[in-house]
């Protein structure tokens, strides 16, 4: 043990993976050290620049005996962008740490003893996969993302998770640092066609040189423009044509948002006779699958972009209804009983509120899909208090090269 610049410096034996990116050890006192970039088995060098009551979090100066398991990084970035966080790893290992995680939390929080994890569903492509990427714009006027501290932007000149086509197009950014936009939102729809959002203060679009084909947009603060092209992309999963604007969220990983379509239809015990109810709907990717089998659907959204998409994309069917605006405040006074809830909330998890409906409902089934493990069981420990049960815990590795995994729970009713 060491001190440099009144910094204590550590030699550690790195035990296991956490969720949110690092991994971690404990010093001689059992105190936990976090480490970003450090792997299980590994024995490192760390300094402590954050020492908290119960933890501290330390940088990696050293790895001085590496784990089988650590890979060359493909990207020049890697360590100080903090868009990655396992690119030091083999794409093996990441499914194995996305999987352990998974059960880990459904144990610790969701209070299951033997939680029904199934073999994580891996990325068809490991690099290359994003449809979408959205950059910051430094103070250069270039391209970039925030640092591993969150605090400054890092002009980039490489990146290796957007699609091709967007990978044509994010280096020739060029943005005036006068213009006011601080953030670009670059999408290719499954038709190859590219849109950029640009995102700022000012009231209206500053004047802009376009050099690429591109549908482009200004999403200003107090209103949104079309300067040129389309209003929304074309993504397409399972042959069926999703119209998404700038605004709206769809997932990024294509191949992978048709194996969780694949895995909700392959679950779900619907018929011509049931009613459904998609909590958090975005743009209806789960509905415009559901809707032709069942009688009745539902959707409840927020997002003011995405509720004008889904009715786009919903439009063909007379049984489908679109409810706007916070599902806590909209489930309360809904009339519907629904035989089966899809909810798919944001990382923050179901309000309390969502979760006591859910468990005084006539639902018979849950499909929960998660893009957060933790609030994930804690949810499902409220569900099976409510009289619920988990048959399967199916996790998706949307995000290669992060710790980002997404699950998909089917549950259903214990107490009829």
């Amino acid at each position: 043990m060491t001190n440099t610049n009144d910094t204590q410096v550590i030699d550690l034996d790195v035990l296991d993976f956490t969720f949110g990116g690092a991994a971690f050890g404990r010093m001689e006192d059992g105190k936990p050290v976090f480490v970003p970039f450090a792997i299980p088995g590994e024995k490192v060098r760390v300094r402590l620049p954050i020492e908290r009551k119960d933890y501290n979090i330390g940088e990696l100066v050293e790895v001085l005996v590496p784990s089988p398991r650590r890979v060359e990084p493909r990207c020049r970035h890697f360590g100080v962008c903090g868009g990655c966080h396992y690119q030091h790893i083999s794409y093996e290992h990441q499914l194995e740490i996305k999987q352990k995680i998974v059960i880990d939390q459904m144990q610790r929080i969701g209070k299951m003893q033997d939680p029904p994890v199934r073999l994580i569903v891996p990325s068809p492509a490991e690099w290359n996969y994003r449809n979408t990427m959205q950059f910051h714009i430094s103070r250069g006027g270039r391209p970039g993302f925030r640092d591993t501290k969150g605090t400054d932007v890092v002009e980039v000149q490489e990146c290796h998770l957007p699609l091709p086509e967007l990978g044509e197009l994010w280096p020739n950014l060029d943005i005036d640092p006068a213009s006011g936009i601080d953030r670009v939102l670059l999408r290719v729809g499954s038709d190859g066609e590219l849109l950029a959002g640009l995102e700022g203060n000012p009231g209206k679009p500053p004047e802009l040189v376009i050099d690429f084909p591109l549908s482009l947009h200004y999403l200003g603060s107090q209103q949104d423009y079309l300067m040129a092209g389309d209003a929304f992309s074309t993504m397409t999963v399972n042959d069926v044509n999703f119209a998404v604007s700038p605004r709206s969220f769809f997932q990024v990983n294509l191949p992978q948002a048709e194996a969780m379509v694949n895995y909700v239809l392959a679950n779900c015990e619907v018929s011509k006779t049931s009613t459904v109810l998609d909590l958090y709907c975005g743009v209806g990717l789960f509905s415009a699958f559901l809707a032709p089998r069942v009688k009745e659907l539902a959707g409840v959204e927020l997002s003011e972009s995405a509720c004008t998409d889904f009715a786009l994309n919903l439009d063909a069917f007379d049984n489908v209804s679109l409810f706007i605006g916070k599902v806590e405040n909209i489930v309360s006074s809904l009339e519907i009983k629904p035989d089966l809830v899809l909810v798919d909330p944001p990382r923050a998890g179901l309000d309390k509120r969502v979760v006591a409906y859910l468990n005084e409902s006539s639902a018979r089934q849950i499909i929960y899909v998660s893009c957060d493990p933790s609030t994930l069981a804690r949810d499902c420990s409220r569900l099976v208090d409510g009289g619920y049960k988990v048959e399967s815990i199916q996790p998706f590795d949307l995000f290669p090269q992060t710790y980002h995994v997404e699950t998909m729970v089917l549950m259903s009713r214990t107490n009829d």
